[in-house]
């Protein structure tokens, strides 16, 4: 499809507030311009080309909430990026995005490139000059002086030179800030249960991001960098994982009370690699996530795609897992959809099935709400009314349980052993 409208048919279709059966969804050239039963059609929509799909389901595009398209997804992604230029991140980039748009994913939130690469590459994407996922962005994190990723290039310390770092983000045309309230296991010398800025510090960083009306996702793996971003008023909580010292899980019901009183969003950053990482070292990856929502905090779905070993086409293997935690299918397609749509604030144009929204949706076969599973069988993949073909004519989700393998990164026990060992040390 090239913006040609069209009427596509399936049993089922699922709008993001409800189940359609026997139903049709009318693309036009940007936006939906109906939905509704197959049988309801109205008659001026009864003339477009239709393409019916037995036994399949469309259902909105899906959302990576936490993703970095500068990390490659192998065992390395943050020394690559170091010896990379600008020139060469731009084209791994435009990469990843292009498989994220093959699996699925027709929105995603970069959480952190060097610079204002994402914004170069957002734009690029929304003019039409390069194929991938409707993009926000946040720029450079915000970190303290040789900081957690401090190589992306947003070291700040002092109050002044936060509220720069933020003017420059706002300047550069980011849609959001990211900061590092903690430290993170990716980078030499950052303990992820260390807070890096004191809460004055972080409330700086929040009054002025709220002064150029964006929002703020907190990095945040410690117990103490979690509390005092939910203190300072942060719009996000990225990982949220209520690390100690030990490397230990400590859930806090007091601190996730604050957190669902305030209305923050939490995501957990579960992916492909939890269940493995769980057997290597006996942590259990992503239990605190249905204490959290069963206090009433909002969890979307994301994966830090990118990250060590983490590849962007195994968006799939996070869902799942999201699944053996506790959580619906339907729950989890909702964290993927609507509720990510929502705290990413694009709620008013993606991550629903409805007229006037864009036309951003996928067709899988079989039915999500019964397995996952089914969105690896994709048929069709719309963004932004426009259809996506990967560059090998079919689409290739690769099956959960095999973390970390691709045609560039093949399965290397020793080297993920060492990796986890590295990150968990």
């Amino acid at each position: 499809m090239s913006g040609v409208p069209e009427v596509l048919t399936a049993p089922r279709v699922l709008t993001g507030d409800g189940a359609v059966t026997d139903g049709a969804v009318v693309l036009g050239d940007r936006t939906l311009d109906w939905v509704g039963p197959a049988a309801a059609l109205p008659a001026e929509y009864a003339h477009l080309p239709r393409t019916d799909y037995p036994g399949s389901t469309i259902l909105p595009g899906l959302i990576d909430s936490h993703v970095h398209l500068g990390f490659d997804g192998g065992p390395a992604a943050a020394a690559r990026m170091r010896a990379e230029t600008d020139e060469q991140q731009l084209v791994l980039m435009l990469h990843r995005a292009r498989e994220l748009l093959g699996v699925g994913v027709t929105t995603a939130r970069d959480l952190g490139g060097r610079g204002y690469l994402p914004v170069v590459v957002r734009d690029a994407i929304a003019a039409d000059l390069a194929r991938g996922p409707r993009l926000v962005v946040s720029g450079c994190p915000v970190t303290v002086t040789g900081g957690h990723c401090w190589f992306m290039g947003g070291e700040a310390d002092s109050e002044d030179e936060l509220r720069r770092m933020v003017r420059t983000h706002h300047k550069h045309g980011t849609d959001l800030i990211k900061v590092m309230s903690t430290g993170g296991f990716m980078t030499t010398g950052s303990a992820p249960w260390y807070a890096q800025f004191s809460r004055a510090q972080l409330a700086v960083i929040v009054e002025e991001a709220a002064r150029v009306d964006k929002p703020v996702a907190a990095h945040a793996h410690g117990i103490e960098g979690i509390q005092r971003a939910v203190d300072a008023g942060v719009s996000t909580l990225e990982h949220c994982s209520f690390v100690t010292e030990t490397n230990e899980r400590q859930f806090s019901e007091a601190l996730a009370a604050q957190i669902a009183e305030r209305g923050m969003f939490v995501c957990p950053t579960i992916n492909v690699n939890a269940p493995y990482v769980a057997k290597l070292t006996g942590i259990s990856v992503g239990a605190h996530v249905k204490p959290l929502h069963e206090m009433g905090v909002r969890i979307i779905a994301g994966t830090d795609a990118g990250i060590d070993n983490t590849p962007h086409h195994q968006y799939l293997g996070g869902l799942q897992h999201l699944v053996t935690l506790g959580f619906t299918p339907e729950q989890v397609l909702a964290m993927a959809t609507t509720e990510a749509a929502a705290a990413l604030g694009v709620g008013a144009d993606t991550g629903r099935l409805a007229p006037g929204y864009q036309a951003d949706l996928i067709v899988v076969d079989g039915d999500p709400r019964a397995d996952l599973a089914a969105l690896g069988a994709l048929r069709r993949v719309v963004a932004r009314g426009r259809d996506y073909v990967p560059d090998n004519g079919r689409f290739d989700v690769s099956a959960p349980g095999t973390p970390f393998a691709s045609a560039e990164h093949p399965v290397d026990l020793r080297l993920i052993k060492e990796a986890t060992r590295r990150r968990t040390a």
